[in-house]
């Protein structure tokens, strides 16, 4: 996998040690993390919404309600930026400046595309429901075609996109040390917790595997 040619718009340039523009990284970082945040502008007026995605191939999908602000400003080809973080851990520092955080991080600066047609758009739709719980798509209902209609869904070609990833401990300086302060890091780790049934479901239906082992990515 080719590395992205970095922009003047995705170049690094605080800590440049830490920025990556090779594509797998990016990609693994994308296929694990969750949620992303949208950055975009309607009449003068910065937004940042929070919502999900999928990465298939080289593009990255997002669903919304066809009355979404978000989706109707994406969909008429404005700028937007896109970013997501994974918490590695909490870096605790000799002094109260040096504490920082391990990290993974992208952003992604593009256009988006509408996707149109029923077959297309289902098969996005199938792609957002694996890209939650791979096996889902196969045991519950699919959209009805009043969903569909209501759903945009948009592409985003992936050609500006950058990482930055921070490992290790504190880098104060060696004098600083003498703080009678503890120093380390604290690993930190997005985990699922014990599966709450909903009160009208089926009780007589187990947990599914995929459920019980959920892990990241999918």
């Amino acid at each position: 996998m080719s590395n992205f040619t970095p922009t003047e718009r995705t170049k690094i340039r605080r800590k440049p040690d830490r920025g990556s523009y090779d594509r797998e990284l990016i990609y693994s970082i994308l296929d694990e993390a969750f949620v992303c945040h949208l950055g975009f502008v309607v009449d003068g007026q910065p937004y940042v919404v929070p919502t999900n995605y999928v990465r298939v191939g080289d593009r990255l999908f997002l669903h919304g309600s066809i009355a979404s602000r978000l989706m109707k400003t994406l969909a008429s080809g404005a700028p937007f930026c896109l970013s997501v973080t994974l918490l590695d851990g909490i870096v605790f520092a000799p002094t109260a400046v040096g504490h920082s955080v391990n990290y993974r991080s992208v952003v992604v600066m593009g256009k988006a595309e509408s996707i149109e047609g029923q077959a297309a758009k289902l098969a996005a739709m199938r792609d957002f429901v694996e890209y939650v719980n791979r096996g889902r798509w196969a045991t519950v209902r699919p959209p009805s075609e009043q969903e569909l209609k209501g759903t945009m869904v948009l592409a985003v070609p992936l050609v500006e996109a950058s990482a930055k990833v921070r490992t290790g401990f504190a880098v104060d300086d060696g004098e600083a040390y003498v703080s009678p302060a503890w120093t380390g890091v604290l690993p930190m780790k997005w985990a699922p917790q014990a599966p709450v049934p909903d009160p009208r479901g089926n009780p007589a239906i187990p947990v599914p595997a995929n459920i019980l082992d959920y892990s990241r990515p999918q």
